[in-house]
């Protein structure tokens, strides 16, 4: 009964502390229409085409840049937000007396999430210049040499 007991007491102490349960990293979707950009952020994460997704440290925030030939580069910013579950694991830290774990959870980033995600561009192509057929002009014929 009572190993019962410590094993209940430490499942609780540890679900509330974000890095144990969200961990400190997390899955980001990176999407254009169409498909088949290349996506580089100001961070070290790249992808050669879209769609993809990769695994991004929760502290990181970055700018993404998708670019396609014939198309506008577009910029979108990606930024971290404490969301409900980070926020969940906070409060669990704080109603059990965990205190080194909402330090832990502040350090690593645990309580946050990406947003937006996915990150999501709609590419614009490039407007093509209007091309008028060429208009010959005649030469004024020469004036007699007098």
């Amino acid at each position: 009964m009572v190993r019962f007991c410590v094993v209940g007491v430490l499942a609780v102490g540890l679900s509330g502390c974000g890095s144990i349960v969200r961990g400190t990293s997390e899955q980001v979707a990176f999407v254009t229409d169409p498909p088949g950009a290349t996506m580089v952020t100001t961070s070290r994460y790249a992808c050669p085409a879209t769609p993809c997704s990769l695994e991004v440290e929760r502290t990181d925030e970055f700018d993404v840049t998708f670019a396609k030939p014939g198309f506008e580069s577009q910029v979108v910013p990606v930024r971290t937000r404490v969301v409900g579950a980070g926020a969940a694991g906070m409060a669990g830290n704080i109603l059990l007396g965990g205190i080194i774990g909402i330090g832990v959870d502040a350090a690593t980033g645990a309580a946050m999430d990406h947003v937006p995600n996915p990150v999501v561009a709609t590419l614009v192509p490039l407007r093509q210049p209007d091309r008028k057929p060429a208009v010959r002009r005649r030469r004024a014929p020469a004036a007699p040499a007098t």
